[in-house]
């Protein structure tokens, strides 16, 4: 899918205007792009969107219809409009792998290149990235409770518009949702789509025998039977077996039953011991209904005999507390080769400046233990201490038998992608991958435990510079 030049707010426009006016456009910077809390109060989010995002950069033009449309506005110059005209992104940009656990403060990925080119793309980096993390981290979370029964994503009818959908789609396969009902993503995206039928398809038909044996008929070797219409164990489920045994003596198999309604627990639970009975212990039980981490870790702990837990809404609307947006922020770090910081009361929103290295610790059985940010050029080794970025009292040194390893590489450079990208299947395994090697305690869903995430000495020591000066320069008269 293509992205339009004016994908932006308009300030990013004005300022554009303004540095182009004062000569400034050319200007060297470099931004980063990274979160301050992880997403629905949990220990981590998954990196997503990085793909749709360096499409998006090596096609950004204006289009004569764009510059119209700003020249419309009346609010910017002939000049400025005729500088858009050639316009095109020639940034270098760095970037962690898409499906990397990442963590609160680290630099996700950078832009550095003249001013004017990497301000420009703020918002549509942020749109992008900030969405399909949300959901890839909320896909993670579903998946690993549902710890190996498979998640369908379900929520084209409640994601945010068509182009909503699709990005959903993308990030939940990323986050471990390996198909989808959305056949629109399947096509573009090269997933696997899978779907049931309605309550309707039932009452079209004058019983729900019927309605089961039609759809059998139709779809032999495919057939998943919605059995919650009237009554579940009363009706649905002795009619999908009857359906069952009349697709075996025909040399085919009934795929599924569905459930969409009652407790899930229980009614998969008794829907499992009448399916094995009957002598069908191959047939899978899907279940749907406002699921989300926290309901299917109950039906688990219930019971239940779920082998597919359809997840729409608060999958694709990211409910949860702590949810429904990622607070990814675009800031300034350097300008005209200067280290740059923004300050404010608050210290959390204190920046952290200059270019720098992502590392991440990892024991000798491939686990994580820490990541450390530390300046370009600065070296780092096991045993030197590193700061709390947010609490520069707290200090500790860096595990003694660790390896350090760069968690992020260039992805483009002068506006050009310089690798191919990994398929979404090798995205979606390296998810899998990197919850594997979490610290324990850092998948719980309530209150998990709190990676480490660090600056080092010399970083720390330009930080409190920076800060220093500042403040200084604050001081009234």
């Amino acid at each position: 899918m293509s992205y339009s030049a004016l994908l932006t707010d308009l300030y990013q426009l004005t300022m554009l205007a303004g540095y182009f006016e004062k000569g400034m456009q050319d200007d060297p910077a470099v931004f980063d792009l990274f979160f301050r809390t992880p997403p629905f109060k949990g220990g981590y989010a998954i990196f997503a969107g990085l793909e749709p995002l360096l499409r998006y950069l090596s096609e950004l033009r204006f289009t004569d219809e764009d510059l119209s449309y700003l020249e419309s506005l009346d609010i910017f110059n002939p000049r400025f409009l005729d500088y858009l005209k050639g316009f095109r992104f020639r940034c270098r940009v760095v970037a962690v792998p898409e499906g990397t656990a990442v963590f609160q403060h680290e630099p996700l990925l950078t832009v550095e290149g003249p001013l004017a080119q990497a301000q420009l793309v703020e918002t549509a980096l942020l749109n992008i990235v900030n969405f399909q993390s949300l959901v890839a981290t909320k896909a993670a979370r579903i998946c690993t409770v549902a710890a190996g029964g498979e998640v369908v994503e379900f929520g084209l009818r409640r994601a945010q518009g068509p182009d909503g959908g699709l990005s959903e789609v993308r990030g939940a396969f990323i986050g471990g949702a390996r198909s989808t009902s959305n056949v629109w993503a399947g096509k573009l995206l090269g997933i696997p789509v899978r779907g049931t039928h309605a309550h309707s398809w039932i009452m079209a038909f004058p019983d729900e025998l019927s309605a089961f044996r039609a759809y059998a008929d139709v779809f032999p070797d495919s057939s998943v039977l919605l059995v919650d219409t009237y009554d579940t164990l009363m009706s649905g489920m002795p009619n999908a077996i009857t359906v069952a045994r009349e697709l075996a003596e025909k040399g085919h198999r009934l795929r599924g039953v569905r459930l969409d309604s009652g407790d899930l627990g229980f009614l998969s639970h008794e829907a499992r011991k009448m399916l094995d009975e009957a002598g069908f212990p191959d047939v899978k039980i899907l279940a749907s209904n406002e699921l989300d981490e926290f309901v299917i870790r109950s039906i688990r702990e219930q019971g239940g005999k779920v082998d597919i837990y359809g997840v729409g809404t608060r999958l694709a609307t990211c409910q949860g507390e702590g949810g429904g947006a990622l607070g990814g922020v675009y800031k300034l770090v350097s300008h005209n080769d200067e280290p740059k910081l923004k300050v404010t009361s608050d210290i959390a929103k204190s920046t952290i400046p200059d270019r720098k290295r992502l590392l991440r610790a990892v024991n000798g059985d491939g686990t994580f233990v820490m990541d450390v940010m530390c300046r370009e050029g600065e070296p780092l080794h096991p045993g030197e201490v590193v700061y709390d970025p947010m609490n520069p009292t707290r200090n500790k040194p860096l595990p003694e038998g660790v390896r350090l390893e760069d968690l992020r590489s260039v992805v483009m450079e002068d506006g050009e992608t310089v690798v191919p990208p990994p398929s979404l299947d090798e995205i979606a395994d390296r998810c899998q991958d990197q919850l594997g090697r979490l610290p324990e305690g850092v998948l719980r869903l309530e209150n998990p435990h709190i990676y480490k995430v660090s600056i080092s000495q010399g970083l720390h020591e330009l930080r409190t510079r920076l800060i220093d000066e500042v403040r200084k320069g604050c001081v009234m008269p």
